[in-house]
């Protein structure tokens, strides 16, 4: 007599009063029921044999033709569900559901590095739909692995979550930090940084709770690299990426920390573009070629205009980020310190040195207003403008700002330049060309068919950079004081 398998849930079927089977997912097994017939006992030795390979036909016949029934009623595939297998490749219905595991059925598909099931086990799975309102671009597919995350593809739709849960954890963060977790304003961004080619990286800073970064890679973004500076959400985080199949890299760093002055060791979150990009795998390009890669964030409001004189030096010397090509900045900034950045000459109030630098260098479009009860601030302490709005600008380099004269190594001498004729906006512009360029203040202009008596808060970015340029072929402007003095002071403290 063969010993009884006991499992949970099994399923025991009776027949004839000799024998009984019992049927769990992955065990079939016999045994003898003794019956109070002693009639049928005398004739068991010689009927045991028959009857039991009778009842094993008509068993298997019963399983085969519920295995084969074709699911017609595509509303019952709302509920995902595995069935159990048996060895001999027959699907046990009425079996237990493991509700662990909720993967899609798509036998039509399969993708580079996905792992497929078996072909009796495909035949077992149900097609899981998504209930997230926004767009998506990637196939609702998965693949079960036994007790742990299934590895996602990228035709994987990623679940956002629940909004309140999303929005409970980013205002968990002890630092004043600025959030997005409304789906609806991450598919709006997500549209204005859609790449033109898988090659375009999406640098994104401080995720937070990773709402952005799961819209990006739901509308199709091949590379997004995650630039977190809290723990707090690291962990999150480093989870999707592992589940992923390369499309998402997290590194704990500050983008708007790197490149601190001085020198010495840093700690994360502060890092060294070089190293930063080193590990990344990007190297440097020349500054004509394509956008290589653009970046995501939002400007903490403490330290806007330093943040972006910082960022505007980098960029006419090639420095930090620059260093590896026309960086695309999408930044959400305030509405006051935008209306600065677009602000033209006659505006004495907000045309500044920034101003000057940041539309010489870059094509700027506001593209977006938000108010700001759409993004989460972390801290308490924060307080909300109400009248204020967040503003999404695009600053994108110029591919022939070095096309003309201006380099690197010269460009040092237009930022003080720049600099110091905004700092009055109402004083005449040919007396601070004579301190350039001595007594060629007004050949200078004559040049450029500028009137003697213009002020320096009325000249045009561009008519800036023209004049520069004639000022760097004179052999005048090299041996003044103040450009001798710039060259010496390349490290520029305290310019911020």
């Amino acid at each position: 007599m063969c010993p009884q398998v006991t499992t949970p849930r099994e399923m025991q079927i009776v027949g004839s009063g000799f024998a009984g089977f019992n049927v769990t997912g992955f065990l079939l097994s016999w045994r003898i029921i003794p019956t109070p017939n002693p009639h049928i006992w005398k004739y068991r030795r010689h009927f045991k044999k028959v009857q039991l390979y009778t009842m094993s036909a008509q068993i298997c016949r019963t399983m085969r033709s519920a295995c084969c029934h074709t699911i017609k009623n595509r509303s019952f595939l709302h509920k995902a569900v595995l069935l159990h297998v048996a060895p001999s490749d027959l699907c046990v219905p009425s079996a237990p559901v493991f509700h662990k595991r909720l993967y899609s059925l798509d036998s039509l598909f399969s993708g580079p590095g996905r792992p497929t099931l078996g072909t009796s086990s495909r035949q077992a799975c149900a097609e899981k739909t998504s209930t997230s309102p926004s767009p998506t671009h990637r196939n609702l597919s998965a693949v079960a692995v036994h007790d742990q995350h299934p590895p996602l593809s990228r035709y994987d739709f990623l679940d956002l979550g629940e909004t309140e849960d999303k929005i409970r954890h980013a205002k968990s963060c002890k630092h004043k930090r600025y959030l997005i977790v409304d789906p609806d304003l991450a598919t709006l961004v997500t549209e204005h940084l859609r790449p033109k080619d898988d090659k375009t990286i999406i640098f994104e800073c401080n995720p937070g709770p990773g709402v952005l970064t799961r819209t990006l890679l739901n509308n199709g973004a091949q590379r997004v690299i995650a630039l977190e500076g809290e723990k707090l959400f690291l962990h999150g985080l480093q989870d999707l990426e592992r589940r992923l199949d390369g499309q998402l890299e997290v590194v704990h760093c500050n983008f708007f920390r790197l490149d601190p002055l001085g020198c010495g060791r840093v700690k994360p979150p502060a890092r060294f573009s070089d190293s930063l990009f080193t590990d990344l795998g990007i190297s440097e390009r020349t500054w004509t070629d394509d956008i290589p890669g653009k970046v995501f964030g939002i400007l903490p409001l403490h330290n806007e205009r330093g943040l972006l004189l910082k960022m505007v030096y980098s960029l006419f010397e090639q420095l930090s980020f620059y260093k590896y090509g026309r960086m695309e900045l999408n930044l959400f900034i305030s509405e006051n310190e935008c209306l600065k950045l677009l602000s033209q000459p006659g505006d004495m109030v907000n045309y500044k040195a920034c101003s000057v630098l940041w539309q010489m260098a870059c094509d700027i479009a506001l593209l977006h207003k938000e108010p700001w009860e759409s993004i989460v601030m972390s801290s308490s302490r924060a307080k909300q403008r109400a009248k204020d709005n967040f503003c999404l600008v695009r600053l994108r380099p110029r591919a022939d700002l070095f096309s003309a004269g201006l380099t690197p190594s010269n460009a040092t001498a237009l930022l003080l330049m720049i600099k110091q004729c905004l700092v009055k906006k109402k004083s005449k512009l040919i007396d601070k060309l004579n301190l350039w360029c001595p007594d060629r203040g007004s050949e200078l202009l004559s040049e450029m068919g500028m009137r003697e008596d213009i002020l320096t808060g009325h000249v045009f970015p561009d008519d800036y950079l023209r004049l520069f340029q004639l000022m760097d072929k004179s052999e005048d402007f090299r041996q003044s004081w103040l450009y001798r003095e710039n060259l010496e002071n390349t490290g520029r403290m305290g310019w911020i």
